[in-house]
């Protein structure tokens, strides 16, 4: 009854509701887009199959970003945050829109790649943007029950948003049209949610106090806010090692991800058939996201009774059952089993991180610390698909694999759970020298 009570007195929120409406269709945008670009890079007939080709779009795609990413988070507290989330949407709907153009006209270039990027590395930029506002508009006392409620939904509405996609890719016949439309659907919806941020004030998310500085002197500035963030967070404590166990999980998760896509287009599907391969991925991702729901309820009315450091360290330990599921050779049900619960358990620990996060961090640094997140995010699965190259076979099962993942996720469950930091340190300046004034 509190967690109704709690999710009632935050739909009464006019601020809540509407950023919350931006990131439903934002993140539903995005799940179509991530569903099409997934199809075209690996399952698509032309698609290589090994681990190292696997791996290596993983890394082409993300490893630029993290190394530009640190710039993002001061520009968060720089720029008003309501500005990111509408700019942001419109660069990512003429984005796909180009990249339509271009799949119809001249098929798979190096051009969609560059593109591709650029367009996911503005979502992670968005992310960012939409978790350092929330508690703008949520009051200390739900954000917990938000952050059930609001990053969980969102990767809800990307599952549907990425079942749309796949739908459409199955109804329409193969080829560059369908890579098109389902590109041109999402830019369709990328640009609902920039009107949709409209409806906020341009001051409603922050920051109170922007930092300021002369262009000249902007990417000194970065630099050097980045560096002070960096060394606030740690000396808080508790959002550094939230920050780093949610960095090592993604490290872990993304080795998974990759062997499940091995899985599905090389053990479980067809031979021959990378179309099968892609419907089995599409049911693993639908278990992950219904793990993911599954964690809004359980993290609701569980986490509040103990300290969001316990909570992670259960959620791993759930994370490392699911890896000893996969150990002995893998049937179809029990990949979609352990699938289940590692989504429950990465949506469950993330649910308490952004949490402590946004508790133990001032508004002047939500920014940095949400894009050190994703920083640390993109480094985690550069380094997974790094990793994986090298470990992972073709075929993605490996049973010394999988007990091994499940040792590293009980190792930090029993560090986080021992050693981990409960109360923030409270000696610690809340403005970084040379960020500029508040």
């Amino acid at each position: 009854m509190t967690v109704l009570a709690e999710l009632r007195a935050l739909l009464t929120l006019p601020g809540f509701r509407k950023l919350f409406g931006v990131r439903l269709v934002s993140q539903a945008g995005d799940g179509m887009f991530q569903v099409g670009l997934a199809s075209l890079l690996f399952f698509s007939p032309e698609a290589q199959g090994s681990a190292p080709a696997i791996a290596a779009a993983f890394a082409t795609m993300l490893a630029p970003f993290t190394i530009v990413g640190p710039f993002a988070g001061v520009f968060l507290d720089r720029w008003q945050r309501r500005q990111v989330l509408f700019v942001g949407n419109v660069v990512r709907f003429v984005l796909c829109g180009v990249m339509a153009v271009a799949m119809l006209t001249q098929g798979v270039t190096p051009a969609i790649y560059v593109l591709g990027l650029a367009a996911l590395s503005v979502n992670r930029f968005l992310l960012a943007g939409l978790s350092a506002g929330l508690p703008r508009v949520v009051p200390r006392d739900l954000l917990l029950t938000a952050n059930s409620l609001t990053p969980t939904l969102g990767a809800g509405a990307a599952f549907v948003g990425g079942g749309i996609g796949f739908v459409l890719g199955l109804a329409l016949p193969e080829g560059r049209a369908r890579d098109s439309a389902a590109l041109a659907c999402a830019g369709v919806v990328m640009g609902l949610a920039a009107l949709l941020a409209l409806r906020m004030r341009r001051d409603l998310l922050g920051p109170e106090r922007p930092a300021s500085g002369a262009i000249r002197n902007e990417v000194v500035a970065v630099a050097r806010g980045l560096a002070d963030g960096a060394r606030y967070l740690a000396a808080r404590r508790t959002p550094g090692q939230a920050l780093l166990i949610m960095a090592f999980h993604r490290f872990l998760y993304g080795v998974v991800f990759i062997a499940s896509i091995l899985m599905a287009r090389n053990l479980l599907g067809e031979p021959g058939s990378t179309g099968s391969g892609l419907q089995i991925f599409g049911t693993i991702i639908a278990m992950i996201g219904v793990g993911g729901g599954i964690a809004i309820i359980l993290t609701a009315v569980l986490a509040r009774r103990m300290a969001p450091q316990t909570w992670i360290a259960i959620m791993l330990l759930l994370a490392a059952a699911s890896e000893l599921l996969l150990v002995p050779e893998p049937s179809h049900v029990v990949v979609l089993a352990a699938a289940l619960l590692l989504g429950l358990a990465a949506q469950g620990a993330k649910i308490a991180v952004d949490t402590i996060v946004q508790r133990d961090s001032v508004d002047q640094y939500r920014g940095r610390a949400f894009a050190f997140y994703d920083v640390l995010y993109n480094a985690a699965f550069v380094g997974a698909a790094a990793l994986a190259a090298f470990l992972v076979p073709d075929s993605g099962w490996s049973p010394g694999l999988f007990a091994s993942l499940s040792v590293a996720y009980v190792a930090a469950a029993v560090l986080i759970w021992t050693r981990g930091a409960r109360v923030p340190v409270r000696e610690v300046a809340e403005e970084p020298t040379g960020a500029g004034p508040a």
